[in-house]
């Protein structure tokens, strides 16, 4: 697609068991605001049942809304922004290299980044039930994004891997998929800003690339709160063994 980054297709990935994720009823994928006719009917092809946004009034305000699929259901569930807030992203945008220094020099920015993972995982576990029921249910085949579709379409389609069974390095090999550069999220500065400074963009870094450390942070998260992954999502996410067992019937495959 040229008008949509980062889209893949979920499937293959092994669960415990010995199944796999199944072809064709997980994807996820960057905004689809800009997704051009050619994008539209490729999409359409999917057979998609709920496309399930995570962006917030911010981003919707930049970027614009998604595309309509015809027969498609579009769901918005805002998630936090890695960013943290119009007024940040104002600045990554249109900032002046000494303002963004003060906010994304020394580690900032990455500890930034990290602190986000964290908290998604601990603040948003109703929306991730969310999601994740309705996966369970009659949601499928479901394409889930955000804005560049790796932060919080990365921590929820990882939420939806561990009810599935799939392994941490499973899903941080999908994870860093994003970091492929057709599939990166462009960074746009505003006109004399200095978008193409060197400096600018190594300081910008560390907020558009996938980083095995971040995910490992929600790892991490889950452990510390709730002890382990089967605690976090029976007690965290409200999933009973039955829950469980309609979404392993419904996106595993042998």
């Amino acid at each position: 697609m040229t008008g949509v980054r980062n889209f893949r297709d979920v499937g293959g990935l092994p669960a415990g068991d010995g199944r796999r994720v199944r072809h064709g009823v997980l994807f996820r994928s960057g905004h689809l605001a800009a997704a051009t006719a050619q994008d539209a009917v490729f999409l359409s092809s999917l057979g998609l049942h709920t496309v399930f946004d995570f962006r917030n009034s911010a981003d919707l305000k930049l970027d614009g809304p998604d595309i309509e699929l015809p027969g498609v259901r579009n769901v918005n569930i805002p998630l936090n922004d890695p960013a943290d807030g119009a007024e940040f992203w104002k600045l990554v945008r249109h900032g002046d290299l000494d303002q963004l220094r003060s906010i994304l020099s020394d580690g900032r920015a990455a500890a930034r980044m990290t602190d986000s993972y964290r908290r998604t995982v601990t603040e948003r576990t109703a929306e991730h039930s969310r999601v994740v029921h309705a996966v369970a249910g009659d949601s499928v085949p479901v394409l889930l994004h955000c804005a560049a579709g790796k932060d919080r379409a990365g921590v929820t389609v990882a939420v939806i891997l561990l009810a599935l069974g799939i392994g941490y390095n499973a899903i941080e090999e999908d994870y860093l998929k994003s970091n492929a550069a057709h599939r990166r999220y462009q960074v746009r500065r505003g006109e004399g800003a200095g978008g193409g400074s060197f400096e600018i963009m190594e300081l910008l870094s560390p907020l558009f690339e996938a980083r095995a450390d971040y995910l490992r942070a929600a790892f991490d998260t889950i452990e510390e709160t709730w002890g382990g992954t089967e605690r976090y999502l029976t007690e965290g996410l409200g999933l009973t063994p039955e829950t469980r067992e309609r979404l392993r019937a419904r996106l595993l495959t042998a």
